[in-house]
């Protein structure tokens, strides 16, 4: 929810309408936003499950530098300040490792069969 520190009262009605649009299409777009992360760390779960399944390492550095010249790429075609998609991006791919290594973690802890692994005491 948006909210604001100034007083409308005294503000002529067609700019808290135009106001009021601006921030509904934000508040679109922010929903939008979050689902498609959502989406993009669906994808990044079933990455990392792969990766511990067949013990490859949760982070690929060379892919990141890849995604990361790439997105600033967008970023400055799109008319986007690049250093900030690159903080961006770097936060994500600093979540994802998380997860890849909790991944990895929990499948060390149990067989092939997806079983637990028996404990030793």
């Amino acid at each position: 929810m948006t909210t604001s520190n100034t007083g409308t009262s005294d503000v002529d009605p067609a700019v808290r309408e135009e106001l009021a649009a601006l921030r509904d299409s934000i508040d679109n777009i922010d929903a939008a936003v979050v689902h498609m992360l959502a989406e993009r760390f669906k994808c990044t779960q079933q990455v990392g499950r792969l990766k511990a399944q067949h013990r490859l390492p949760p982070a690929d550095p060379a892919r990141e530098t890849r995604q990361i010249t790439r997105l600033r790429a967008l970023a400055e075609n799109a008319k986007l300040d690049p250093a900030f998609a690159e903080k961006f991006l770097n936060f994500i791919i600093a979540e994802v490792i998380r997860h890849h290594e909790r991944i990895a973690d929990d499948t060390t802890k149990t067989t092939p069969t997806g079983a637990p692994a028996p404990t030793t005491g």
